[in-house]
């Protein structure tokens, strides 16, 4: 069977359209329940916090698309707006903010500093929604594409996973340090056995509503280089049998689409993406940085944690930036 017709028959297999109802916006997060909730709670034994979210700025890790640039971070009022505000903002009538803010500094000595992002939705460390990937016009659950209007996505959009809040019992597989390796070089990408077998060795198990995180080690190459568009390897397009058999609510990355560039699949980009959000149903996380995360879980071998991961309220996004936070 040849890559692509063996993709259209996993599609089939891995499809979870109906499975919580024709109505259903949120795939795989459906698995997470208050017991999912309470385990993952329980794998905290330390108190120790590690955060998983790379910056936002200039030194972000991206920007290589020219459709996704880098953020823009903006101060509309700051220190050295005092003085001159005090002597022109009262008098420029023709600037309403200026004289505003003249006031507020004229009332009393209160002064304060504010500011304004303009960034992709999908810049650093993030979640994919539903509604960012699909092909034939549909989306995941059978909903139209054309649904995803000029004004935001009517049907799964990110502002749909607010019900769960995306808090669950973390998994760490850490694929490069399994190979021995700093980083997954380009064409080597993830196998289901891989997974299997570092986890093996790991330890460690998946129990139906984990969320895994995937290392291969691109967040540190990325330090090194500072191109957002480094290439490593990723999970194989495979994988998402593999996840949809182990019943992951959600899987994440350090790596920039969590699979790579390298197809695998004559004539389909990206099979991974398709398979996972418009299949399954099932949330991608990207450029999560998990360094600290590793060189703890390699101390104390323990690879299971609290995560709490949840997205920003963006009414009709296809995906949310978010600072994750795993505690052990």
């Amino acid at each position: 069977m040849d890559a692509l017709a063996e993709f259209h028959r996993m599609a089939g297999e891995v499809r979870n359209w109906g499975r919580w109802g024709e109505s259903d916006e949120l795939g795989t997060l459906n698995l997470l329940n208050e017991e999912h909730v309470r385990r993952g709670a329980a794998a905290v034994r330390r108190g120790a916090v590690f955060s998983l979210g790379m910056d936002f700025g200039s030194a972000s890790p991206q920007g290589a698309l020219d459709f996704r640039p880098k953020p823009v971070h903006l101060m509309t009022v700051d220190g050295g707006d005092e003085s001159q505000y005090a002597a022109y903002g009262a008098k420029w009538a023709k600037n309403a903010a200026a004289g505003q803010i003249a006031g507020f500094f004229s009332a009393s000595p209160f002064r304060f500093n504010d500011d304004v992002i303009i960034m992709p939705l999908q810049a650093s460390t993030q979640w994919d929604a539903l509604a960012h990937a699909y092909y034939d016009g549909q989306l995941y659950n059978g909903f139209p594409a054309a649904s995803v209007t000029s004004a935001g996505a009517f049907h799964c959009g990110i502002d749909k996973v607010d019900v769960k809040g995306v808090t669950a019992r973390g998994v760490l597989i850490d694929i490069a340090r399994y190979r021995g390796v700093d980083y997954l070089a380009p064409g080597n990408d993830v196998t289901p056995d891989e997974l299997d077998d570092a986890l093996r060795l790991q330890g460690t198990t998946i129990e139906p509503g984990d969320i895994v995180l995937v290392r291969t080690g691109w967040v540190a190459k990325f330090w090194e280089t500072g191109d957002p568009m480094e290439p490593s390897s990723g999970l194989s397009w495979r994988c998402a049998a593999w996840l949809h058999d182990k019943q992951v609510a959600a899987v994440a990355a350090d790596n920039v689409m969590v699979e790579s560039l390298e197809s695998g699949v004559e004539g389909m980009f990206l099979p991974l993406h398709l398979l996972t959000l418009r299949e399954m149903g099932m949330m991608l996380g990207e450029f999560w940085d998990l360094e600290n995360l590793s060189a703890d879980c390699d101390a104390d071998k323990i690879y299971e944690f609290q995560l709490a991961a949840p997205p920003l309220r963006v009414t009709g996004g296809v995906g949310s930036p978010v600072n994750p936070i795993a505690i052990k």
